[in-house]
């Protein structure tokens, strides 16, 4: 019998998940933050349409503040919705 309690299955749930807190930008030079790669930009973007901080990205601040200019102005565009709801529900 395994007496470990620290598992989901006792009730306990991991919430965190810790990941590498190295720039992804600052590791692959080739990797460019534009506001057109709207794949890229939704890595770094919530459900809710919230951009995600630092601590859970792990991006520099300097690559911070270009991949939140990158996710504004793709809102203002039109290629990234404002909110986490999908496009499809509007009509």
């Amino acid at each position: 019998m395994d007496h470990n309690t620290n598992g989901p299955e006792h009730g306990q749930e991991r919430r965190y998940v810790a990941r590498p807190k190295v720039c992804q930008f600052c590791i692959d030079k080739h990797l460019a933050i534009d506001y057109k790669q709207t794949d890229v930009l939704r890595r770094f973007v919530t459900e809710e349409g919230k951009i995600r901080p630092r601590r859970q990205t792990g991006t520099c601040a300097k690559h911070q503040r270009q991949l939140a200019g990158a996710v504004k102005r793709a809102r203002h565009i039109g290629l990234l919705p404002f909110t986490g709801g999908s496009w499809d529900d509007e009509g």
